[in-house]
């Protein structure tokens, strides 16, 4: 007996696309519940040696690539920004 129980994975991109190019009707693949998401950008940032072990060696106890925590640390340093512009409005 053949299995017509379908997959729920979703396609990736390209495959939509190439069904909508061929005159598909590929509206089920758009339900306008998600939100868009930006490719990240690459930016160049230039760091003092002394700043980059310090920031290496917390990447290292945080077992996260250097990438990785300068995203956590910049998250974090805006989140606190954020934060204390609340305040001194507040106050």
């Amino acid at each position: 007996m053949r299995n017509t129980h379908r997959s729920r994975r979703p396609l990736a991109a390209e495959s939509v696309a190439r069904m909508a190019d061929k005159g598909e009707d590929v509206s089920r693949f758009f339900t306008n519940e998600g939100r868009m998401v930006r490719p990240p950008q690459t930016v160049q940032v230039e760091f003092p040696p002394e700043l980059l072990s310090e920031l290496d060696a917390t990447a290292a106890e945080l077992q996260l690539s250097r990438e990785a925590a300068i995203r956590v640390l910049v998250r974090q340093a805006l989140d606190a920004h954020y934060l204390a512009r609340k305040a001194r409005r507040a106050g």
